[in-house]
């Protein structure tokens, strides 16, 4: 079962009457540092993400992608520095930032006993949005999900947990979303339904901060990218500014060692059913002589 506690940490209700001011960038980080004892995660960590944009944090295991996310959410507290999300203060104003933002970790956190659905409704009455059917539905079908609403999520697959995972992430329609290595463990075609999501999440205007630990998944999703290494931003910009940082490329001749399934077939031959069909041919015509 999930922890409710936790829920309405990362899904509270929204105040009533409130104004949403907003100041870009949609993100603020400004000399962030976290310590566990002597262990130094976060050394000072500087960057901005643009409003409507896809940022993507990279980082080797261990880096701090996550303790950085964490720090942002408001779930942890940095020893040093400033960061502001959707204009307010992860310091001074955190229930104004939970208001703003959803947090989608590692690992898929929806009710294994529940349905799809119910998930979905649990949610949207934990924020106090208005007919939480209905928001539960629309969400159920805009995320290819309709047809499975009514079956328990055990029954789900890896990707579809992870899409019901993103769907309850955008119950309130929060500014910000934070996708911590939202692909982890999850097979290619997950991985390619995930990707297709966060690229309609920025069409639609969402700022997203992914961190990731796969190149091509950066490569193919973020606006700008920043490499978080020994507890600080080596590299922080757009995908082609980081690739002046290495020599213009080179064409070199390579020679092409066939692959097993080229020298098997080579010695082998063709049997493929058409083959085999044209060769029963042939020896029931010998057979008839």
């Amino acid at each position: 079962m999930l922890d409710l506690g936790l829920l309405l940490t990362l899904y509270p209700p929204p105040k009533r009457g409130a104004m949403n001011t907003t100041v870009p960038p949609a993100i603020r980080i400004k000399g962030i540092e976290k310590s566990y004892k002597d262990l130094h995660v976060l050394k000072g960590v500087d960057f901005d993400v643009a409003r409507g944009s896809v940022f993507a944090l990279l980082g080797s295991n261990g880096a701090g992608k996550t303790t950085l996310v964490r720090i942002l959410s408001t779930l942890l507290k940095p020893d040093a520095g400033t960061a502001e999300v959707d204009g307010f203060d992860i310091g001074a104003d955190p229930g104004r930032v939970r208001e703003s933002i959803s947090l989608t970790g590692q690992f898929a956190a929806v009710d294994e006993i529940l349905t799809g659905r119910e998930n979905l409704v649990m949610i949207a009455r934990l924020r106090q949005v208005k007919e939480p059917k209905a928001v539960a539905n629309g969400l159920l079908a805009r995320f290819g999900l309709a047809d499975a609403g009514g079956r328990r999520v055990a029954t789900y697959s890896g990707g579809m947990r992870r899409r019901l995972d993103i769907a309850m992430s955008l119950i309130g329609e929060p500014s910000v979303i934070f996708l911590d290595e939202p692909t982890t463990g999850l097979d290619p075609e997950a991985r390619i339904e995930v990707w297709n999501i966060v690229k309609g999440l920025a069409d639609a205007g969402t700022t997203v901060l992914l961190t990731t630990q796969y190149l091509d998944e950066a490569e193919k999703l973020a606006d700008r990218i920043a490499i978080l290494h020994q507890g600080r931003i080596i590299v922080d910009g757009t995908l082609a500014e980081l690739r002046t940082l290495l020599p213009a490329a080179t064409v070199e001749y390579v020679e092409r060692q066939p692959t097993l399934e080229e020298v098997f077939l080579s010695l082998v031959g063709d049997r493929s059913p058409a083959a085999d069909q044209a060769a029963e041919k042939d020896a029931d015509k010998e057979g008839t002589r």
